[in-house]
């Protein structure tokens, strides 16, 4: 193999090989020197790629056994790197390329950051693709360590023991899923073993059901695997849920340790602990799709072997929306889903919804039955989500996190917020509040007066850029500077994005990109959910940082936002057309109340230079290495450093 240099501006591509759910192709497609796709849903995607880029065959799938490292008994995301090649010629046609594949490549597996997609482009835009396309196109190790104590998996398999802690129940729950699934058909035996263990537990005491409305009937025939799960994951003391709990896994055979703690496990309404009605409500059919949106969900989650993705994405959405008819079945749902395999699928309990729409600001739309999410709904807002938790500055990073964040969570919008479905409430406090003199005291080594006059020209110019050489703190004091504008030590209203060569309109603004259900669909960028985000709340600031900016091509990168950003463009009146529209006629404009802050690194003399017309719109800060009395009061407060020794470190500093 002959090692490729890196290029910031290339894409790399990581395609299956199952052609439509066919078996494994790659042994043909490297004898005939292609790669297609008989996938119409992929044509733009394969259409893009260019002559000279690198390609790789993988196939992604989970193990829990026969890993190089102690996974712990969860289950592990798997790639497996077939072939390489590069892209000799784009037949134009959506389908094929021609392939010149290097014929000595022995097949790797590589681990954690993987990709169901069909096809996956992978731009050297983070330390983790740039890990990735060295392991696959240059043969270096995956840095496994790095990956394992990354903020998006730590939590699972990372080296701290307080980190390892704090959800070990999600073995517990996995394992009594996959245990339960064996019930599928053997469902008389598993409702006459529950009426046993109901017996001995009083407050088993909810499997009653009603054959007629009003009059009481007998013991339940039939049940349902989320109503299981409800048994114990309903308001009860923890003893009996660890009571129930346990008499419920020895049944089916679970060999992990009973949860000593659920903190931030949503629950269901003792009164609503079924996911089906009453048998005079309930269709013939109901708990029958109940088990198959659990199987299917399952083996999504747990998708074992070289299958094609997008069927069982599809098969998964079926089966989601069907239950979603049934009579009882509500947002309960995806609180089952995340019962059974909770690294994988979001919970939008009350409480969940409350974090992701008031901490987040990430909406949830909902386009089936009661205003509630369809398939199609679920995984968007699943998928927008989870491209969040890579970055070390987002509040959570897994699905657990953010449940147990959601527990903590109280928004700040109202006194008092009443769930319409499960009837909870959350008592509100307000975040911290942040000023000028809370840059200062964080260790901020520039004069009040100087902080201010930085503060007022973003106020007044509403774009402002950072500049100066690496180490001067550019970034941290961007997202202070943000607080401090704001008023609030309020991450809700800060979201941070990182330019770089390969970054296009379509990734900033709005462009077609894949959806979970396996399509092409047109998707917001960064710059346009937060544009939606302030026009929504005009009453509160928002700020957009915008790390290393002329990293990328920012007029190219802007396009006609580029224009809007101008202060006294900032209206309704100077709306403009986007180059996609979600719906005919739609006019986009940036709100007064939408603030951009940049850092420029001006020491890389490899970058180019920032366009004319961005520098017209943007104020910019000189930032430098700074020591003086701010340095020196700080230090000496915060770290107890005498101050001989401080003015010695000056004096040699600035010699």
């Amino acid at each position: 193999m002959n090692d490729i240099d890196i290029n910031e501006n290339k894409n790399y591509w990581f395609v299956g090989a199952s052609f439509g759910g066919t078996k494994d192709q790659t042994k043909r497609f490297i004898q005939e020197g292609i790669w297609e796709v008989n996938n119409d849903k992929q044509a733009d995607l394969v259409k893009s790629i260019q002559s000279g880029e690198k390609i790789a065959i993988k196939s992604a799938y989970t193990r829990k056994n026969n890993l190089p490292f102690d996974n712990r008994g969860h289950t592990v995301s798997v790639m497996a790197i077939k072939a390489i090649g590069t892209v000799v010629e784009n037949l134009g046609d959506g389908k094929t390329l021609k392939v010149e594949w290097d014929e000595g490549f022995e097949p790797r597996e590589w681990y954690f950051f993987t990709s169901r997609n069909t096809v996956w482009r992978v731009a050297p835009e983070t330390w983790a693709r740039v890990n990735l396309i060295d392991f696959t196109f240059n043969g270096i190790n995956q840095d496994i360590d790095k990956f394992r104590n990354d903020p998006f998996w730590r939590e699972r398999f990372g080296d701290s023991v307080k980190e390892q802690s704090r959800f070990n129940w999600t073995s517990f729950y996995e394992e009594f899923a996959t245990q339960l699934l064996k019930y599928h058909n053997r469902r008389e035996e598993l409702i006459a073993d529950i009426h046993k263990i109901s017996e001995k537990i009083a407050v088993m005491s909810v499997l009653n059901d009603e054959y007629e409305e009003g009059i009481k009937g007998g013991p339940l025939k039939d049940i349902c695997p989320f109503t299981v799960f409800a048994l114990f994951n309903r308001g009860l003391t923890n003893e009996n849920r660890q009571k129930i709990a346990k008499e419920l896994s020895e049944l089916i055979g679970v060999s992990e340790p009973i949860p000593t703690s659920f903190d931030g496990i949503p629950v269901v309404n003792n009164q609503s602990t079924w996911f089906f009605g009453y048998s005079y409500k309930r269709q013939p059919d109901d708990i029958d799709n109940l088990w198959e949106v659990f199987a299917k969900a399952i083996s999504l989650a747990d998708q074992n072997d070289e299958g094609d993705s997008e069927d069982i994405v599809n098969d998964f959405s079926i089966a989601y929306d069907k239950a979603m008819q049934v009579h009882g079945v509500g947002w309960n749902l995806t609180m089952g889903l995340y019962w059974i395999r909770p690294w994988t699928f979001l919970t939008l309990d009350g409480q969940s919804k409350r974090y992701i729409t008031h901490k987040l600001n990430i909406p949830i739309n909902t386009n089936g039955p009661n205003k509630r999410c369809t398939s199609k709904d679920y995984l968007e807002v699943i998928d927008k989500i989870e491209s969040r938790f890579q970055e070390d500055s987002y509040p959570v990073h897994s699905f657990p996190e953010l449940s147990y964040a959601a527990y903590q969570y109280k928004p700040q919008e109202a006194d008092e917020l009443l769930d319409e479905e499960e009837g909870s409430t959350t008592n509100t406090t307000m975040p911290d509040s942040y000023s000028v003199d809370h840059i200062i005291s964080d260790g901020c080594f520039l004069e009040k007066v100087e902080v201010e006059r930085i503060l007022k020209r973003l106020r007044t110019k509403k774009n402002l850029i950072l500049q100066g050489p690496p180490g001067t703190g550019k970034t941290w004091r961007a997202k202070r500077l943000a607080f401090a504008l704001i008023g609030q030590k309020d991450d809700s209203k800060i979201r941070a994005v990182q330019f770089h060569p390969n970054l296009s309109y379509e990734d900033f603004i709005r462009g077609w990109r894949p959806s979970g259900a396996g399509k092409l669909e047109l998707v917001d960028g960064p710059f346009m959910e937060m544009i939606k985000t302030a026009i929504a709340n005009p009453n509160s600031k928002y700020v957009l940082v915008i790390e290393e900016i002329n990293r990328g091509n920012p007029a190219q990168i802007f396009g006609e936002m580029l224009t809007l950003l101008e202060t006294d463009k900032r209206t309704p009146e100077e709306a403009l057309e986007l180059s996609y529209k979600m719906e005919k006629g739609e006019r986009v404009y940036i709100p007064s109340n939408l603030f951009v802050i940049g850092t420029m690194n001006i020491a890389d003399r490899s970058l180019a230079l920032v366009d004319l017309a961005l520098r017209r719109r943007f104020a910019f800060i000189d930032l430098e290495p700074k020591l003086g009395k701010p340095w020196y009061d700080w230090v000496h407060t915060q770290n107890g450093i005498g101050s001989n020794l401080l003015t010695e470190i000056e004096r040699r500093i600035t010699a």
